[in-house]
């Protein structure tokens, strides 16, 4: 299936804990359907101090379902991802406004 949320978009969460927050895209795994969002779905590990690190509680972002995820158009609104042929290529646009969004 085409990757309607890349690495880099800007997103709503719009279910869950942090739902309305917005961040942006740090990695997408498409094998299991999740992405993880800055700042979004943060849990804390706790970790041994090493020589090279220092230990204590550490924040993390973990992954987060893909249809958890809508992305922010240019208004800061959730939209719809289409694609659509512009030139020969084939590009993702906002179904709100109609914009590309990778041109």
């Amino acid at each position: 299936m085409a990757a309607k949320l890349k690495t880099g978009d800007k997103v709503i969460v719009l279910a869950g804990k942090d739902k309305g927050r917005t961040g942006t895209i740090a990695s997408v795994d498409r094998r299991t359907g999740k992405a993880v969002v800055e700042g979004v779905n943060m849990a804390v590990r706790h970790t041994r101090q090493s020589p090279q690190s220092q230990g204590g509680r550490i924040p993390k972002a973990l992954p987060i379902d893909l249809s958890n995820l809508a992305l922010l158009d240019k208004d800061g609104k959730a939209t719809r991802v289409g694609f659509r042929v512009e030139d020969g290529k084939k590009v993702r646009y906002a179904k709100t406004t109609g914009d590309a969004i990778d041109a």
